[in-house]
């Protein structure tokens, strides 16, 4: 194959549940889906960005790596972009990034040997895209030849929050791929701002490069254990509802390793691609703030949010009607959901995770899970729960159901406020318009539908003595969660 009609396969990681731009992302609905940056989230940035053609190069369909719990979001997103997957791998357990990118690199190589791969996480910003496409083609050559590419950001401060790659040389303005000498850890202030200084230092920035056989055999030779528990993994995987499930128990046996300790800080055969246009991972709100664009007081305001006499401060509200009110603010971030709100000084955004730890210590279900739950079919908000009642707003897509199930403890009321719903309570099926309702005893076999071509939305009220998640029994289910 000649570099002309080169074919590069993206591999998306998208499995991480980061804590730093906590409450907006949270284990149950990371960073990568959500829209942090206007209206596309992270996760729909990325599958845009490695589609399309490249100089001297085109990119195939991408493998994507992510968990159970996300599937159909990633699923969901990937079509909104008119994606087509070559696969959705799922990992069975949180296994870091060795493991997954040798799973999606032994996936492609039994397709295709001369396979070339992509690995990019799902949660970075990237606003130039054919400034990254024309990075990918100048590592190319390298990648190759053989070697093991990485992409290296041309530091713009002495960021204490990054990993760096040291190089060989100072990049020469080209972006022409240069050897690596050795990866530095997260440093120090005054470490970084000597490596910023030196001009030989690039942030890490977790993207790399190449041939899938490869980087196979640098596991063969640095970390054999992995392509054994990861190869049986692989080998045993099982075809999951168009997803493919990898083996639970050989990729539980897994090492939890990053691809930088397994294999890149143990490689001979490294080479880095210098990057100078803008890129960041949002690790923090201070991040968010940068890239949101913030006015000549340094201000940035979002959602439902108003400033008033501030300065280098961020506002964010993301709840319909909640009103978030800064006066005489300086170095604030302030970020409000209709079931928390985070107040931070800017300087202190990496402590964000602290609040996360504190909350689960005291086991606040808004450490990691959000009202709104994510489902294959829709959404599932909880509006109010008390005391032998709740309330929910229900989102259910077209085409789209819920299970056949039955409660033993709760009793339900629907009512539709929009759309139409296709609604079996026992043997009676039958069709609800806007404003109608229907009242599900507890313990009667019953689903909710939306047989139309837009979103139906209804109110469940819950009653009864135990209002639970795990109080469900499912008897038929379209997403095999029975």
């Amino acid at each position: 194959m000649s570099d002309l009609n080169a074919k590069v396969t993206p591999v998306i990681l998208a499995g991480g549940s980061g804590t730093r731009l906590w409450p907006l992302s949270r284990k149950s609905y990371p960073k990568q889906f959500v829209p942090l940056l206007g209206e596309q989230t992270l996760f729909r940035s990325v599958a845009q960005r490695l589609s399309g053609v490249g100089e001297g190069f085109a990119f195939g369909r991408p493998v994507v790596l992510t968990n159970a719990a996300f599937r159909f979001i990633v699923a969901e997103q990937l079509a909104e972009e008119g994606v087509d997957a070559e696969a959705i791998m799922i990992e069975p357990s949180v296994r870091n990034t060795a493991p997954a990118i040798l799973a999606a690199a032994l996936h492609l190589v039994a397709g295709d040997p001369e396979a070339v791969m992509l690995v990019a996480p799902s949660d970075q910003v990237v606003p130039d895209v054919e400034a990254f496409r024309a990075a990918v083609g100048r590592g190319l050559g390298a990648a190759r030849a053989g070697d093991l590419v990485t992409f290296g950001i041309q530091p713009t401060r002495p960021e204490t929050g990054y990993g760096y790659l040291q190089v060989v040389a100072r990049p020469d303005g080209s972006g022409a791929p240069i050897k690596l000498a050795r990866f530095v850890e997260k440093p120090d202030a005054e470490r970084a701002a000597e490596m910023l200084t030196s001009g030989d230092h690039l942030w890490n920035a977790g993207i790399f490069l190449f041939a899938a056989k490869d980087l196979i055999a640098a596991f063969e030779r640095h970390a054999p254990e992995l392509l054994s528990t990861v190869g049986a993994a692989v080998e045993q995987a099982e075809a999951d509802l168009g997803f493919l499930r990898l083996a639970a128990e050989p990729w539980g046996q897994a090492q939890d390793i990053s691809i930088d300790y397994a294999i890149m800080e143990r490689a001979e055969n490294l080479s880095v691609v210098p990057y100078e246009s803008g890129w960041s991972d949002l690790g923090g709100w201070d991040a968010v703030w940068s890239h949101a664009g913030p006015d000549a007081e340094g201000v940035t305001v979002s959602g439902g949010a108003t400033a008033i006499d501030c300065r280098d401060t961020l506002l964010r509200s993301d709840s319909d009607g909640m009103e978030l009110v800064g006066i005489g603010l300086d170095n604030i971030i302030a970020v409000a959901m209709n079931d928390a709100v985070l107040i931070a000084d800017k300087s202190r955004s990496q402590d964000v995770k602290l609040a996360v730890e504190a909350l689960k210590a005291k086991g606040a279900v808004q450490a990691e899970n959000f009202p709104k739950d994510h489902r294959p079919w829709g959404w599932g908000e909880r509006l109010l729960t008390a005391e032998r009642f709740q309330v929910k707003r229900i989102m259910v897509q077209p085409g789209q159901s819920l299970s056949l199930q039955s409660h033993f403890h709760r009793s339900e009321h629907w009512i539709v406020v929009e759309g139409t719903a296709k609604v079996t309570v026992g043997d009676e099926v039958m069709l609800l318009n806007e404003n109608q309702s229907v009242y599900v005893p507890a313990g009667a076999k019953h689903r909710m539908e939306n047989p139309g071509r837009i979103p139906m939305v209804l109110i469940e009220v819950q009653t009864g003595t135990y209002l639970g998640e795990d109080d469900i029994v499912r008897y038929e289910d379209r997403y095999a969660r029975t």
